[in-house]
Order: C-alpha cells, then sequence, then structure tokens
C-alpha cells in the first residue's frame, strides 16, 4: 500500500499535465452579420433604357425581349445567339433574320436539367449542367442535334449551381466549378475550382483551386493569361468580402475559405492543412484588385474586336448582377476594368448605371451574361426582366 500510495502524485502530475496539452487556444472572436435587401422590380420600358448612363458614343437598345431568364450567353459568326435558363434547363435560339438589330426567331431548340453555361466550337455547342457537360451539333436552320454527353460526374452542387464554361487559347475547355457553402472545407477536391476538360470526354484536371464561385472568366487577348472575378464570402457585413479579381494560374491556391481577399483571416476555417494562416496565406495568390463587396460578378470579357475606341482595347467588361444582401445596394451595372500594356488590371470603372432608380430603392435590370458579337458590339443578357441588350459604339446599337 505504500508504495502504491507513492505512486498516486506522480500519475496525478502526469494526467494533469496531459490535460493542460490538449487545453484549446483562447477563443476568437466572430460575430456574423449582415443585411437583407432587395430593391423593387420595375419592368425595363424604353424610357428607362433610354435614360441609362453610358460613356459618350456608345449606345444600348434592346436586341430581345420577353425571355424567361436569360442567363449565358454564346453566338454563332453569322449573328444566332444561344441562351441558357438553368431554372426551367433550356437553350433558346435567337435570330435576327431581317437584320434590324433585334431578334424576332426565338425558339427552343435543348431542355435537360440545369443546362446553363454555354461554349462554341466550330458548329459544335458545348453546354454545362450540375453534373453533366454536353455537346450538340448546330443545324443549318439554328437547331441542335441530339445532346450528347460527355461527362457526367462533375461535383454535386450546393449554393452555387451554375456551372460556366469557355474555351481557351489552348483549345480546351474551361469550366467554373462554384463551392457547395458560403464558406467550409470542401470534401471535393474538384469544388471551387477552375477545371481544364478535354472535348471528348476523355479527361480533366483541376487548373486551380481556392475560388470561392468564379462565373465569370476569359483571357487576355495579347498575353493570353487567364482572369477571373470571385465572388466574396457573404454575411460579414456589408463592406466584406469584396469581390476578387484575380489572375488565375495553373496550380495555383486563392485562399478560399481561410484567406479573405487581401490577406484578412477567416477565423471560421483555419487551414485545414493546420498550418498558421500566415504559412498558409503566404502559398496563396492574391487578388489584383477587389470590388465593392456583394456586387456579384457573373459575366467577363474582354474587349477583342475594334468597334470601340483605340483607348477600350484589350481591356475587360464584368456585368455586376447586383446584391441581395447589403443595406445600400452594390452592382446593378456594367463596369470596364482598365488594362496596361503589360496585360496587368489597374482600376474599375463605371460603364453602364442608371439600372438602380428611386434613389436605389427600385431596379429594373439585372446584369447578367455578357459576350462580345462578330462585329464588336457586346451582348448583355438581364436574367431579371427577360432582356438582351446590344452596347455599340458610333452608331444607333
Amino acid at each position: 500500500m505504500p508504495s502504491l500510495l507513492r505512486l498516486l502524485p506522480a500519475a496525478l502530475l502526469a494526467t494533469l499535465t496531459a490535460a493542460a496539452q490538449n487545453v484549446p487556444p483562447p477563443a476568437t472572436p466572430f460575430h456574423m452579420t449582415g443585411n437583407i435587401y432587395l430593391p423593387n422590380k420595375l419592368p425595363a420600358t424604353d424610357a428607362r433604357v433610354a435614360a441609362l448612363k453610358l460613356p459618350a458614343g456608345f449606345t444600348i437598345s434592346k436586341f430581345a425581349e420577353g425571355l424567361d431568364m436569360p442567363r449565358m450567353l454564346a453566338q454563332m459568326p453569322n449573328g444566332d445567339l444561344y441562351v441558357s435558363n438553368r431554372v426551367r434547363g433550356t437553350i433558346t435560339l435567337l435570330r435576327d433574320a431581317n437584320h434590324d438589330g433585334k431578334a424576332e426567331v426565338m425558339r427552343q431548340v435543348a431542355q435537360k436539367p440545369h443546362l446553363h453555361g454555354v461554349a462554341l466550337q466550330g458548329n459544335k455547342l458545348y453546354i454545362s449542367a450540375i453534373r453533366e457537360v454536353y455537346v450538340a451539333d448546330v443545324q443549318a436552320d439554328g437547331s441542335l442535334s441530339e445532346l450528347k454527353e460527355l461527362y457526367h460526374d462533375l461535383p454535386d452542387a450546393g449554393q452555387h449551381a451554375n456551372r460556366v464554361l469557355h474555351f481557351g487559347p489552348d483549345g480546351k475547355l474551361y469550366l467554373s466549378v462554384g463551392s457547395t457553402c458560403n464558406a467550409c472545407d470542401e470534401d471535393n477536391p474538384e469544388n471551387a475550382t477552375i477545371i481544364q476538360l478535354n472535348t471528348d470526354g476523355s479527361g480533366r484536371q483541376v487548373v486551380a483551386h481556392g475560388l470561392r464561385n468564379t462565373i465569370g472568366f476569359d483571357w487576355h487577348p495579347v498575353t493570353k493569361e487567364l482572369f477571373g472575378m470571385d465572388h466574396g464570402i457573404d454575411w460579414l457585413g456589408d463592406e466584406d468580402q469584396q469581390e476578387e479579381l484575380n489572375q488565375i494560374k495553373t496550380g495555383a491556391s486563392y485562399g478560399w475559405p481561410s484567406i479573405i481577399a487581401d490577406g484578412k483571416h477567416y477565423p471560421a476555417n483555419k487551414p485545414k492543412s493546420g498550418e498558421s494562416y500566415e504559412a498558409f496565406d503566404a502559398k496563396n495568390v492574391r487578388p489584383l484588385l477587389v470590388y465593392k463587396a456583394h456586387s456579384a460578378p457573373l459575366g467577363l470579357v474582354f474587349n477583342k474586336g475594334s468597334q470601340f475606341p483605340k483607348e477600350y482595347q484589350n481591356d475587360a467588361f464584368v456585368t455586376m448582377h447586383g446584391s441581395w444582401n447589403r443595406a445600400q445596394p452594390s452592382g446593378y451595372k456594367l463596369v470596364r476594368v482598365h488594362f496596361n500594356a503589360q496585360g496587368q488590371p489597374e482600376k474599375f470603372e463605371d460603364f453602364i448605371t442608371g439600372f438602380l432608380v428611386d434613389n436605389d430603392k427600385s431596379e429594373f435590370g439585372r446584369p447578367c451574361g455578357l459576350i462580345q458579337a462578330p462585329d464588336g458590339s457586346l451582348l448583355m443578357g438581364d436574367d431579371d426582366n427577360g432582356v438582351i441588350y446590344r452596347i455599340s459604339y458610333g452608331k444607333k446599337s
């Protein structure tokens, strides 16, 4: 018994020491906050459209209206426009048959669940859904052949289900796959990424990760570098997290969900690797520019045409769909991104404003899909009022 009593203090000391080593660090203060505010929706009357503000010499007009939630756009060289509606899973053909600047033909040419992204290469239209990528032949009358499934095992959707795809300079398809959540550690390594796909369905690879939801992306016309706008985390207040303009590099990580925009730590999601925020941040790529939080960038396209003035050459345009969780609305506009001669972005600038009216209490447009037409004009969708706009320079659009 005496020997047992002598052992008890040592055992107790060892237990207390081990317990002390397992004591968690002090609590980290963290507060989630936000405001829900959607301006009243108004119709896009001709008078309201005429009051939109654009730089001198530019005009905006309706190419098509009366559409049902038009999202992404792709245009053939002959002017035929394909428009997606993810809610109904449809692809609609718009055709300006008499060349008066307005679409007279509106015809559904495909339907499958969740169709959203559209990209053309030659006479083939590639379409992305949530887990699938399809291809169809474009017929002479604009109709599509039966959709052929190329991929069927893309990651499940969650909060961000809008897959978008574009062709890169290398002829490969690039697909954005958003996160399943506002901020979390993803189990599937293909979530919160940009993925490169072979057009024959033979394989794919992750290009970059840590991208919460990069719907709008395009390649610089000269440098061929890829740039994209990423959506910031919600519920951090009206001013955070800002939207990011990133140069997307192969193999790079962009910080989500642990690093916010300019290096701030997101305390609810410590680095999954177990390393410190500082060590994790050092391995990630910071954004080149940031934009007002919750503006919701959806389309990004570089000016590759010759219709616009020379000072717009190689600049980018971004549709800001508009906030729903900010006390003072942000977005609801088309912005220009100035790029310098070295192919790097320098600043954002308003390009089309005025969709917000009545002291920002109402809106008549939420810019969405964006492409450059063969003639150099821009085509911009509004999925709220069902309008496709044409933006031109030097002539009535």
